[in-house]
């Protein structure tokens, strides 16, 4: 039995959280990437996914308002705020892609972090609880980030975020170069933070799995929705099976090429 399968998740937050995007558009000043989404993020675990460049990590950038965004944006019925630190505030925490850890500061620095808008004493017991839930993260309390495998990184990121309780949970990209067992590992955290309380929303480049672990999906091509449903469904999707789960595909860096064989197919010469 693997560690992480050894007890139930229990860093949830203060309850589900239902997410709704109306008519969201984004970009990086005058190129707009996000051209009118509409989306929801149900309790239990909802993934985008899309080829390198179609907008799922604008979308998420967009959410945290990274990035300047028009729209509209409801958390809980509530309209999300247009400032990050109340973003996070309100209950949302983002795992950015590439973890964006402090590797010169140890595994529990780290994690405390996570808990910055917390009081001291609220916040050392969720750091312990994070410990519980992170077992191995535990026996590396000391050590610096920045010596730790990429999927150990992965995991204090994702146990930073998890300090503060959210309601929603955004994971950016939580499998990119990782090996395949630990694609494992992380994808199967994701789906107990979900199982826990915690609504997570989730871009991912390894189709086949994401959708494995997912409830629902949308699918995001060249800053707009062109797929969407339940996993189960949407793994079944003419359109999704033919761009994403070819016989030889494995993850969504297939997904242009195949874009591009559509398109001179439909238009020779």
């Amino acid at each position: 039995m693997m560690w992480w399968r050894e007890r139930p998740f229990t860093l949830n937050g203060s309850g589900t959280a239902h997410l709704r995007v109306r008519g969201l558009s984004a970009g990086y000043g005058p190129f707009l990437v996000l051209r009118d989404v509409t989306l929801e993020a149900r309790p239990g675990l909802t993934v985008i996914l899309g080829p390198n460049g179609a907008g799922k990590s604008t979308l998420l950038k967009a959410l945290a308002a990274l990035i300047p965004r028009t729209g509209w944006i409801t958390l809980d019925g509530e309209e999300l705020p247009d400032e990050t630190d109340e973003i996070v505030a309100a209950g949302v925490a983002l795992v950015a892609e590439g973890r964006q850890l402090f590797p010169q500061m140890t595994v529990r620095e780290n994690l405390e972090l996570g808990g910055w808008l917390l009081k001291k004493t609220e916040r050392e017991r969720r750091i312990e609880q994070a410990f519980a839930d992170f077992p191995r993260l535990k026996e590396r309390t000391n050590q610096l980030a920045g010596t730790m495998s990429g999927g150990e990184q992965q995991m204090v990121a994702v146990a930073r975020a998890m300090v503060g309780a959210p309601r929603l949970l955004l994971l950016d990209e939580p499998s990119l170069g990782l090996a395949p067992k630990m694609v494992d590992e992380l994808l199967a955290i994701a789906r107990r933070i979900a199982d826990a309380g915690t609504t997570v929303l989730m871009v991912e480049q390894n189709v086949k799995k994401a959708l494995a672990v997912a409830d629902r999906g949308y699918v995001i091509e060249r800053g707009a929705l062109v797929a969407s449903g339940p996993a189960r469904l949407l793994e079944r999707c003419s359109v999704v099976r033919e761009a994403y789960l070819g016989k030889d595909a494995v993850d969504v860096h297939t997904a242009a090429d195949a874009a591009r064989r559509r398109r001179a197919a439909a238009h020779p010469g």
